[in-house]
């Protein structure tokens, strides 16, 4: 049966070339993860913030490995993509496209950041590089950002990458410590 709307995003249009690094100013990258990474994967996953409101835990150097093999390979099928932020060698965080469908033209984003680069604005100027390029590069026409309500740096990070908050979506996300509500943030092309 014929589509009436074709994609918002050729399929092939990401895979057909490697990753990108993303400028995000300030000295900051967005690079590709990859393996000799694994290490500080490891030990940013232990962090008590960033394991509370994520909903998968990284308990050895090869289930970070695996995680940096899933992103690879979420990219050359185009549906997830992670990149490390960086300042120069230094790993100072993470933002991903958790969820990419290209036919649609709509992605879920994802952020964390280490202890030792919290508070000096690289969540915010690293989901507005991600978003810029997803959305104008790639050719993307939404992205969602969801939070746990009880993540406030979270839903300011949000609003400083130019994030609308759209709504709450009730009990819909199961943490270690149950169920939670999460804020819907979104951000168009424009």
């Amino acid at each position: 049966m014929p589509n009436l709307v074709p994609p918002v995003v050729p399929p092939g249009s990401l895979a057909a070339s490697a990753q990108p690094v993303i400028d995000a100013g300030d000295g900051l990258v967005l690079r590709p993860w990859t393996h000799r990474d694994g290490p500080v994967l490891l030990a940013s996953r232990q962090d008590p913030s960033i394991r509370r409101w994520g909903v998968r835990s990284v308990e050895s150097v090869e289930e970070a490995e695996e995680m940096i093999t899933a992103w690879a390979d979420g990219w050359k099928t185009e549906t997830t993509a992670g990149w490390a932020v960086a300042r120069g060698e230094e790993i100072l965080g993470h933002a991903g496209l958790r969820t990419m469908d290209l036919k649609e033209g709509v992605a879920e984003c994802a952020y964390w950041v280490r202890p030792l680069a919290r508070g000096q604005g690289v969540a915010p100027k690293a989901l507005r590089a991600l978003s810029e390029w997803a959305l104008g590069v790639a050719g993307l026409h939404r992205i969602e950002l969801y939070h746990s309500v009880e993540n406030m740096p979270s839903c300011s990070v949000a609003a400083k990458g130019g994030y609308a908050l759209e709504g709450t979506a009730r009990s819909s996300v199961l943490h270690e410590d149950g169920w939670h509500d999460m804020h819907l943030h979104a951000r168009v092309a424009e």
